[in-house]
């Protein structure tokens, strides 16, 4: 506190309160004493005025010289002169002779005496004065009394004494010490406040050091190299700095004067005058390039008192900046071509991207032509290269005089540009084509019309890869004035290098993707079988990254059923379409069994366990426990050091778990559908009317993973209904969830009228998307039932006289269906089966014929036993039975259901199968036996 108050006794504000105290005191005081003075000067002139008056009033009074002509005037004027004294308030009045005797006076013992200086009175004339001198002093006046003719016959003298007049001026002194006191605090409290302040506002600063403040002020702002303008709200210029005045060229006597009046250019008159904020605003005032500020200054209580506004020359760094904004600038685009080039792996769609990323920020036009082995992905060959196909091509306006993209470009002058480039491996510069005459005698037409379209500069870059050549870019210039120079070569250069490799990456991608395309294809099937049960429709789309181990399947059941089969192998490339191929092959294999859908998949999980087990030992690095040897980077290798395939998975050491597969059977003759999911998704079913729906399937573990058996769903299905089946890859993308896939595809097959093939078509179109990165199988399947007269069922008791009406039965059957000519072989096949079925079988024993596409002879019965074909000596007397029916039957197995099995073969509809030697007794090989 003392140190704060010792600071304001020295600092400028209290300086000047002390100034402004002892100034207020010296005025107070001043006018204290004047106030005195005037007040004395008043009350001696109030005294004269009073006693002149009182004493003419006197001198005039009536009968006023009568007396003084009386014998004894004492007597009569002497009670008159003291009630006229009380009456005015005067001290004395007194009457005299002309010589001065008094005859009156206030104090009886004057009367008689004589006054003294009274003779201007006698000699007629009236004054006032102040006496000095016995018997008091006295303001007095003296008045000459005059008879009727005029003349001065005695003196009136009146007057207050000195000592009364002062003590009038005496009782005035408290008012005028107090209004003194308090002038004196209201002109302290006033520069107090004025010193609190200026002591705010100079921060407690003494002189010295407001002094060399201001001199640094000074300094500041006249010596930096900055302009400064203070200008106030009613837009005059306060103040301008040396340096101001020089980047405006303002004139000496600026100040104060309207900004509109300084004779600036009518934009820097606007910024000015704009008041808005400003920061770094790029401004051209002339030949100079400004870089200007505009901020407000607050004056007291936080109002605008005008801004500042500060200016900095940059036109020397202006061609400095500019150089780093192209070099920047360059650096970008560099930038935006590693992210934008070889984004789809596709050859022609990385050349497109080379040319767009360099128009119009490098080029006006670009050319990229490629090698036609190039555009199929293959290698390239080396030698001289003459002649490219154009692939691509993008400019600042569509009228290019360029040849369009597929034409064939061939470079036959050595000379021209990019003939020489290619020859020399580096990028070669035609600042002027105008001059470039290799490339003008190229082709003197098209050179032409080039020239007169407005090119007129162009640098030519080979496309090299593994110093082999993919291709050449062309870089053009028409509409920018500036031709290429030095550093646009090195930097195409660089642009035709990354690009490059992302064009050869492109190249071994689509030689990968197209022979895992034509293996994948090979491995699908291309006819699906001849049946009655669907009528199918399918479609098979590899992915554009690359194809994966999608799979679909119909396959031909026994009993007039048919299977439907889709699957997905996880990853891409020729590994997973191998994998499927061997995936569907097993399918194939195990669904010849007529096994459940449910165990079919069991089955074929544990075909993949042991195929994942076989492969794992043999990458193993033969120290005898199967160990795998992992690389630096932790990835799985064989001793060997087997390469990686293109999904990145090591050759041979791929594992297939992770494969989904759905089976579903599906019987006309029943209508019902029998399926099993191993993680894959649901069928979609569309009933008759259109309603859409998934049907609700056990969650499945994946293939591979193995620990968990399979559960089978059954359900029955109208007829006409419609089963949709799927991979993921339709459904479910990066850009959409399975959910919304699902209601995509749900609204898609509710439209009615559709044919299995125009919904394949339809189901594509609306949920195909533009890169699918994954492959799509989508399988199309409307149901069919088997009719009631194509079936003929009958229940066989348990006797053998049974065996002949049943075949009787069949044979009349088979008469009504027009198929006498093969009634014979149906009979004899029908005895066996059904012969054996009742002597090693157990109840219930059915027959079922079904006339398809060939006719389907069915036994049934409640055992499980297992029957197999043997080959009968001929000294034996059974055991020919299912020997015969292999040999009159198309086709024959077994099949087991949950309450027994059904063993069944297939004829075809025409004779040809029918046995030419004569007829047999069929009642005597109701004594064979299997």
């Amino acid at each position: 506190m003392a140190a704060r108050l010792s600071r304001g006794a020295h600092s400028v504000a209290g300086q000047v309160f002390a100034l402004q105290a002892v100034i207020v005191l010296l005025l107070i005081t001043a006018a204290a004493l004047a106030l005195v003075f005037q007040a004395r000067y008043d009350s001696q002139r109030d005294a004269r005025n009073r006693s002149l008056a009182a004493a003419e009033a006197f001198a005039h009074a009536p009968g006023l010289p009568a007396a003084l002509m009386s014998p004894d005037p004492t007597a009569v004027l002497q009670p008159l002169a003291d009630a006229a004294r009380k009456a005015s308030g005067l001290d004395f009045i007194a009457v005299m002779d002309l010589r001065g005797v008094r005859y009156t006076d206030s104090r009886p013992e004057l009367i008689g005496r004589r006054a003294s200086d009274v003779s201007r009175a006698a000699a007629g004339e009236s004054f006032t004065q102040v006496f000095k001198g016995q018997p008091s002093d006295a303001v007095r006046a003296v008045v000459p009394v005059r008879n009727a003719d005029g003349e001065v016959i005695g003196l009136v003298g009146t007057g207050i004494e000195v000592e009364h007049v002062a003590h009038a001026v005496e009782g005035q002194l408290p008012l005028l010490v107090g209004a003194a006191a308090g002038g004196l605090l209201l002109g302290t409290a006033g520069a107090a406040l004025v010193s609190r302040r200026l002591l705010h506002q100079t921060r407690g600063l003494g002189a010295a050091e407001m002094t060399r403040m201001n001199e640094h002020h000074e300094a500041v702002l006249h010596a930096v190299r900055e302009g400064v303008l203070i200008i106030g709200n009613d837009q005059r210029l306060i103040l301008a700095n040396d340096e101001a005045r020089r980047l405006l060229d303002l004139p000496q006597d600026a100040e104060d004067h309207d900004v509109a009046e300084l004779g600036l250019d009518p934009r820097t008159t606007e910024l000015l005058a704009s008041g808005r904020v400003v920061t770094d605003h790029v401004h051209l005032a002339g030949d100079r390039l400004l870089a200007v500020n505009v901020r407000p200054t607050m004056a007291y209580a936080g109002r605008p008192a005008g801004r500042v506004v500060t200016l900095r020359d940059s036109t020397e760094l202006a061609s400095v900046s500019g150089r780093a904004e192209v070099a920047r600038s360059r650096l970008q685009l560099l930038y935006d071509a590693g992210v934008r080039i070889g984004t789809t792996l596709d050859v022609a769609r990385t050349a497109e991207e080379l040319s767009e990323v360099a128009v119009p920020r490098f080029a006006d036009f670009v050319t990229v032509e490629l090698l036609e082995p190039v555009l199929r992905g293959d290698e390239p060959a080396g030698g001289v290269h003459t002649e490219m196909r154009r692939a691509a091509m993008t400019g600042i306006r569509t009228d290019s005089p360029l040849q369009p993209v597929g034409d064939l470009i061939r470079f036959e002058v050595p000379t021209a540009p990019m003939a020489a480039a290619l020859d020399a491996g580096h990028a070669v510069l035609a600042a002027d084509l105008n001059a470039a005459m290799g490339w003008r005698a190229q082709d003197s037409q098209g050179t032409r019309v080039a020239l007169e379209y407005g090119l007129h500069s162009l640098i030519s870059v080979p496309l090299l890869a593994r110093g082999v050549v993919l291709g050449m870019a062309n870089f053009w210039r028409a509409d920018t004035p500036e031709p290429f120079d030095g550093e646009d070569l090195s930097f195409a250069e660089e642009l035709g290098a990354r690009a490059a490799v992302s064009v050869d990456n492109a190249r071994r991608f689509t030689r990968e993707h197209a022979m895992a395309v034509t293996l994948q294809r090979s491995l699908l099937p291309r006819v699906l079988p001849d049946q009655s049960a669907v009528d199918v429709a399918f479609r098979y789309l590899p992915a554009t990254a690359g194809v994966g181990g999608d799979w679909f399947d119909v396959i031909q059941l026994p009993g007039a059923r048919v299977a439907l089969v889709v699957g997905d192998v996880v990853g891409h490339g020729v590994h997973a379409a191998a994998t499927m191929g061997r995936l569907r092959t097993a399918v194939h294999n195990f669904s010849t069994l007529d096994l459940p859908p449910d165990e079919l998949l069991g089955h074929l999980d544990e075909l993949i366990n042991r195929i994942d087990q076989d492969e794992a030992g043999v990458a193993g690095n033969g120290n005898g426990n199967g160990d795998m040897v992992r690389g630096a980077d932790g990835s799985r290798g064989g001793a060997g050091g087997e390469d990686a395939g293109p999904d990145g998975t090591p050759e041979g050491a791929a594992a297939v778990t992770g494969a989904t597969c759905l089976y579903a059977v599906y019987d006309p003759v029943s209508g019902r559908c029998r399926m099993a999911s191993a993680g894959h998704p649901g069928p979609a079913l569309i009933r008759p009317g259109g309603r859409v729906e998934f049907p609700e399937m056990p969650a499945g573990i994946p293939l591979g993973v193995g620990g968990m058996p399979f559960e089978a769903v059954e359900f029955q299905l109208p007829e006409d209904s419609r089963l949709v089946l799927f991979t993921d890859g339709l459904v479910e993308d990066r850009d959409r969830d399975f959910d919304s896939g699902l209601r995509l595809l749900a609204e898609t097959l509710s439209r009615p009228g559709r044919s299995p093939d125009e919904a394949c078509s339809d189901v594509l179109e609306a949920m195909l998307f533009p890169v699918p990165s994954d492959d799509i199988a989508l399988l199309v399947a409307d149901t069919r039932r088997l009719e009631a007269d194509r079936i003929a069922e009958w229940e066989v008791p348990g006797d053998y006289s049974a065996v002949s009406r049943v075949r009787n039965a069949g044979s009349a059957q088979l008469v009504e269906w027009g198929l006498e000519d093969i009634a014979f072989t149906a009979e004899l096949i029908l005895s066996e089966l059904v012969t054996n079925a009742i002597r090693y079988g157990s109840a219930p024993v059915r027959v079922r014929l079904l006339r398809d596409r060939s006719l389907i002879c069915e036994v049934s019965d409640g055992s499980s036993t297992s029957p197999h074909l043997r080959y009968a000596a001929t000294t034996d007397e059974g055991g020919r039975g299912l020997f015969l029916v292999a040999q009159y039957a198309e086709r024959w197995g077994t099949r087991y259901t949950d309450r027994g099995k059904v063993i069944w073969a297939e004829l075809p509809l025409t004779g040809g199968g029918e046995p030419q030697a004569p007829p047999l007794d069929l009642d005597a090989l109701e004594d064979l036996a299997w």
